[in-house]
């Protein structure tokens, strides 16, 4: 890793648990091809839409695709009561992940206030990019 500035965050590396909580679930399952490959990509949009966000350079791009993230949670706790409903997880991984779920959207939107009060007072930071010369 770059050690980009949204890695420090708690609710990114929250997401990235919950990517590999889902990776490691949903591996006894495979047989259920299409949940398995929603649930997959739910978490795996949830992760990398923060990183495309915060590349985007703006607080109100950022605070867009930090709300795409979310939904992609929101999605995938959907996905996750229906296995616990199935009986496909036990209720102890249904609740380690309701329970990560909830502080992490919790999380985001303190973060999304933070990012709004700092961008109103001109002190959001645009990431760094990459200038090209000129010739």
């Amino acid at each position: 890793m770059n050690n980009r500035p949204y890695e420090k965050l708690q609710f990114y590396k929250n997401i990235c648990e919950i990517r590999r909580f889902i990776q490691k679930i949903t591996k006894r399952f495979e047989n259920k091809i299409r949940l398995v490959s929603q649930m997959r990509d739910s978490a795996r949009s949830a992760k990398q839409n923060i990183r495309e966000g915060y590349r985007r350079g703006t607080a109100n791009e950022f605070i867009h695709f930090i709300n795409i993230s979310r939904s992609s949670l929101e999605e995938l706790s959907g996905d996750v009561e229906d296995c616990y409903e199935d009986d496909l997880i036990s209720k102890n991984e249904f609740f380690t992940f309701r329970d990560l779920y909830s502080k992490t959207d919790y999380m985001i939107g303190q973060f999304i206030r933070s990012v709004l009060k700092l961008d109103a007072e001109g002190k959001w930071k645009v990431p760094n990019r990459t200038r090209k010369s000129k010739k």
